[in-house]
């Protein structure tokens, strides 16, 4: 009978277990947008869903302002929301602790202060990463739209001085334009003219969007050139110049600083090799030789 009783009380626990594992599946979740941040969450979606409705009274307005003008400078949609974010970074916080507890416990590690510490630095590390990688996404999507701006300023360019207007000079170059974060983000600046936004509001709000201040200085020429009734042609033409001097010039900056990025691996990896080739032969020399 007690045998019978424990096999109970066993698969009791284990039903426990295994319904607790399965409840954040369990919700009502939004519908999955392909190739959106939830569909790239995967099977960890429901995880980070579930742990973002306990995070999302925590977050405060100017940390849910920050995060959310970096995943729209990163391109995320509207499924990533801030508190999402900080879910991420409280599951790798978690992921951290405990790998670092099992790894000092492996080790054979027995005091509690000396798991403790280590799985704290491993989770407050680990914790930093969906930040860390949501910058890095803004940066290089803004180092894109840097390198597509003067071909787009060009483009534009071209329909001013043919005869259209700037609204229709921009839904030109937004069709005829390379693929990237720019187009998209000038797609929707063309979108929101359409429904009825006044044209520099929305030239601002592509602006503020992308988060450049070359993009920024564009808009307020153009903005400046509206309110004098300044021919677009020319100041458009000056403008594309200028950014692709601004280009040549961080290439050239990006040149310069190469080689200064090649010598901390010089010193720690060629010139040691090189140093133990040349004086290998010497010291066995020296070593042969009898005082």
């Amino acid at each position: 009978m007690l045998f019978w009783l424990s096999i109970g009380g066993a698969g009791l626990s284990l039903g426990c277990i295994l319904l607790m594992l399965a409840s954040p599946w369990a919700h009502d979740q939004p519908s999955v947008n392909p190739g959106g941040f939830r569909a790239r969450m995967g099977l960890l979606w429901p995880w980070v869903h579930a742990v973002s409705m306990l995070c999302r009274p925590f977050v405060t307005w100017a940390a849910r302002q920050r995060l959310a003008h970096l995943s729209e400078l990163a391109g995320l949609d509207a499924d990533c929301l801030p508190e999402h974010i900080v879910a991420l970074g409280a599951l790798a916080f978690l992921g951290g602790f405990a790998g670092s507890v099992f790894v000092a416990h492996a080790l054979g590690v027995e005091a509690i202060w000396a798991m403790l510490a280590p799985g704290l630095v491993s989770g407050a590390v680990f914790a930093s990463l969906p930040v860390s990688r949501l910058k890095r996404r803004a940066r290089g999507r803004q180092l894109d739209m840097l390198r597509t701006f003067p071909f787009l300023l060009d483009m534009t360019t071209l329909c001013v001085e043919a005869g259209l207007n700037l609204q229709g000079a921009l839904l030109q170059a937004a069709a005829h334009g390379p693929d990237g974060g720019l187009k998209q983000i000038l797609s929707r600046a063309l979108s929101d003219m359409r429904a009825g936004v006044p044209r520099m509001v929305a030239l601002k709000t592509f602006a503020a969007r992308t988060g450049l201040p070359e993009v920024a200085q564009w808009v307020m020429a153009m903005e400046q050139a509206d309110q004098l009734g300044m021919s677009l042609g020319p100041i458009l033409r000056a403008q594309s110049e200028q950014r692709r001097n601004e280009r040549f010039l961080r290439a050239e900056k990006l040149a310069l600083e190469a080689p200064v990025k090649m010598l901390f691996p010089m010193v720690t990896c060629i010139f040691p090799c090189t140093f133990l080739v040349i004086g290998f032969p010497i010291g066995m020399k020296l070593l042969a030789v009898d005082f």
